[in-house]
């Protein structure tokens, strides 16, 4: 399957796109190859694109400016959409880093593309407005995971989000994303593989 036809079956089946609207998009989609460490988008910059993960792990992090001291705030892996959200949708400055953690494959397109898409096609903006409400939406689970689960159920639900990230992402990445130590976190995956 090439790139292009698993982002066509992606969107298919998660925004119901249909064949003959996803072809409108064809010539706008861009392959970039992200080597480990690369920023997608920095703090500062207005984020232009909206990317489709083909392969590899994305953090989106805040640095402390008195301290140096990074926090993971999301996690973006294969099949799933990267961008700067807020960035992205108002076209304003970023406020944190969005870096590739593993040598990565994105399809991407431009803003200026996708508002013109928009404005031909009523199942494209449909997208936008669905690319909108999983933005929110993996914004609020971070934010009410946080205040409401345990360390414990937000490693679990880790895991069904993004069940490869163990294999390639350093355990402090993991452990900052969920608020917590390393120790802690090596208690958390010990207890649990012992059950």
């Amino acid at each position: 399957m090439t790139e292009l036809e698993l982002l066509e079956k992606t969107l298919s089946s998660f925004a119901g796109m249909p064949a003959k609207e996803f072809a409108m998009s064809l010539p706008d989609w861009q392959l970039r190859e992200y080597k480990k460490g690369e920023f997608y988008n920095e703090y500062k910059n207005v984020c232009k694109h909206l990317g489709f993960i083909i392969s590899g792990v994305f953090r989106t992090y805040h640095v402390n400016i008195e301290t140096g001291e990074e926090k993971n705030l999301l996690f973006f892996s294969e099949k799933q959409f990267v961008t700067s959200y807020k960035s992205f949708l108002t076209q304003t400055p970023c406020n944190y880093y969005t870096e590739s953690l593993v040598d990565s494959s994105i399809l991407y397109i431009h803003i200026d593309d996708l508002n013109r898409l928009y404005s031909e096609s009523h199942q494209w903006e449909r997208f936008g407005r669905f690319i909108a409400e999983l933005a929110f939406n993996e914004v609020m689970d971070h934010t009410e995971d946080m205040m409401f689960k345990t360390p414990e159920q937000r490693y679990q639900q880790m895991l069904e989000r993004h069940p490869g990230i163990f294999n390639s992402v350093p355990l402090y990445h993991i452990a900052s994303y969920l608020g917590i130590q390393g120790p802690s976190l090596s208690r958390i995956r010990k207890r649990l593989s012992g059950k």
